[in-house]
């Protein structure tokens, strides 16, 4: 096997949740473009067919569920549909997530708390629910985010708490799982990317909150968070587990 044989994933079966849109668009291409074939879970079930298409065009299976994470019945179900039709789950991306930008004296109880169901509850269910049927040597990639490590003097307080909690449920899953099942427990931490959460920034917000904490100047591009992503999901990282990876742009450094 060569170096870039590890990043392949054929053979593989896949679920990526909040795939209607965003970055779950381009993992679920471009996990398919490794070789998986692809579980695609979301809320929005009308979305859901487009990135079907684009996986089917790469020449891999698509299969569409509609999940809404924050209900475990619902996350359990999806994998089950998984089992049903290919068998197996090898690797779980689990980018469903949701934001607020409110400031915290007037943010409300029942809006933190949905971003908490979503970002923290939602990963720990889909993350139960897989472990449950996965096998030795399969990989579970959390999405955590910069701001769970970091703050961009913005206010997101039930964001960055979500995804700082994220990142212990990482390290604590992979403790448990990784001896004890095999299955490697990982977590990515993107800085701002160009999706549709940012472009729901106020105009001017990013330009000068976020791209001077970059040391590029810039919000990330499309396509170059996939590469990690693969990095984690595949043989590539068989060594690694409980480990966060920032995808900042060099925020932590600036």
């Amino acid at each position: 096997m060569t170096v870039l044989d590890k990043f392949r994933l054929d053979g593989k079966v896949a679920l990526v949740t909040g795939a209607s849109s965003g970055l779950g668009v381009g993992f679920a291409k471009a996990l398919a473009e490794a070789g998986a074939d692809v579980v695609l879970a979301a809320r929005r079930t009308d979305r859901l067919a487009e990135t079907a298409d684009a996986v089917r065009a790469l020449g891999r299976r698509a299969l569409p569920v509609g999940c809404d994470v924050s209900d475990p019945a619902a996350c359990t179900a999806a994998v089950e549909a998984a089992i049903a039709e290919f068998g197996k789950v090898d690797i779980l991306v689990n980018n469903a997530g949701i934001a607020s930008s409110v400031p915290a004296t007037r943010e409300d109880p029942a809006e933190f708390r949905q971003v908490i169901d979503v970002n923290l509850n939602g990963t720990f269910y889909m993350a139960q629910a897989c472990a449950r049927v996965m096998q030795p040597g399969s990989s579970i990639v959390n999405l955590a985010s910069i701001l769970g490590i970091t703050s961009v003097l913005m206010p997101q307080a039930a964001y960055s708490a979500s995804k700082a909690a994220v990142i212990g449920l990482t390290r604590d899953l992979a403790q448990q799982w990784t001896p004890r099942k095999g299955i490697r427990v990982n977590a990515l931490a993107p800085g701002y990317f160009d999706s549709e959460m940012t472009a729901e920034f106020d105009e001017g917000v990013l330009e000068r909150y976020v791209m001077p904490r970059t040391l590029f100047g810039r919000l990330g591009g499309a396509g170059e968070l996939d590469p990690a992503l693969l990095f984690l999901a595949s043989d590539a990282s068989s060594y690694l587990t409980g480990v966060t990876l920032p995808i900042d742009g060099g925020m932590l450094v600036s």
